[in-house]
């Protein structure tokens, strides 16, 4: 098991102004963290993903840019992969490209966006990742599936990172977890969600489900499972508290993961090294930058490590 020096990444939604955002992404770079993330969603206080990634990435140096995650139903690949591929040009290279099938059915339906079944949406977001890297590669590209048709396209820019911009996948059910391990340079692991994208799947969680989804990353991965940098969002730190949750998860049966970080800056290090060196994981996501002063501790402790 490949054991991968500490990266930490920040989901930050949003900003009052475009100077303050900018404040944001410079602070964000100074603590430590290498990423900072936003997440692609129709409804609610969110910044749209690739304007809030160029601004962050032109206020910053070294601080790398990325989704958590770009719904594939919102456009179509090849619109995205120019898209990313000027990004990645702009931001010299710092671009993160998360991506996931799409989910959350509020989406859908305040858009006015047809709500497939689950496989159809799986089997399209897994032409989508054959498409994005067809287009950000060199010569004539077609692809002939049952949702993207392309023929003979070749599309300018292409990426300054080489072959592809860094791929982040979420991971929640096994044929997911299966497709990052083939796909992904990092897996970022998930609840499962309910087959009519309203919530979470309750039945999912607690420490046996969560080893098990770094062994299906394992499975589809073969040779390459070393070259992953597996990790997952911390959803809950420091003292026990009422505290704001992402989405609608319930992290009662998360306690014993990495997800739920609780206790001083110590025994978080601690639960955190416990889980790099005994499982592999080393990519954490705060997923609330409300929670920065208290996680930065960690990240100062660890990041680089």
């Amino acid at each position: 098991m490949a054991r991968h020096p500490f990266r930490f990444g920040v989901v930050v939604r949003k900003a009052e102004s475009g100077r303050a955002w900018a404040e944001r992404a410079r602070l964000v770079e100074d603590l430590g963290f290498s990423t900072l993330l936003v997440p692609d969603h129709v409804l609610g206080p969110r910044f749209a993903p690739i304007a809030a990634m160029t601004a962050a990435a032109a206020a910053t140096t070294t601080l790398r840019v990325g989704t958590l995650v770009f719904a594939n139903d919102y456009r179509h690949p090849v619109v995205l992969g120019k898209e990313l591929a000027t990004v990645d040009v702009l931001s010299d290279g710092r671009l993160d490209v998360g991506l996931g099938t799409g989910w959350m059915r509020a989406d859908y339906d305040g858009a006015g966006l047809p709500f497939d079944p689950p496989k159809e949406r799986f089997e399209r977001f897994a032409e989508a990742i054959e498409v994005l890297r067809g287009v950000w590669s060199d010569g004539p590209f077609s692809f002939e599936g049952k949702h993207y048709r392309i023929t003979d396209l070749v599309q300018e820019p292409k990426p300054l990172q080489k072959p592809f911009p860094k791929l982040l996948l979420p991971g929640g059910g096994p044929k997911m977890l299966r497709l990052a391990g083939r796909y992904a340079d990092y897996v970022n692991l998930t609840l499962r969600v309910k087959a009519d994208g309203t919530a979470p799947d309750e039945t999912d969680g607690g420490l046996d489900a969560f080893l098990r989804k770094v062994e299906l990353i394992r499975e589809g991965a073969g040779d390459r499972f070393d070259q992953i940098e597996i990790g997952t969002s911390v959803q809950q730190v420091g003292v026990p508290a009422e505290k704001e949750t992402w989405s609608a998860v319930n992290t009662s049966r998360q306690d014993s993961t990495p997800q739920v970080l609780l206790g001083d800056t110590a025994q978080m290090v601690d639960k955190l090294r416990y889980w790099r060196d005994e499982h592999g994981l080393s990519y954490y996501v705060l997923h609330n930058d409300k929670d920065l002063d208290t996680f930065a501790p960690v990240v100062k402790e660890l990041a680089g490590s």
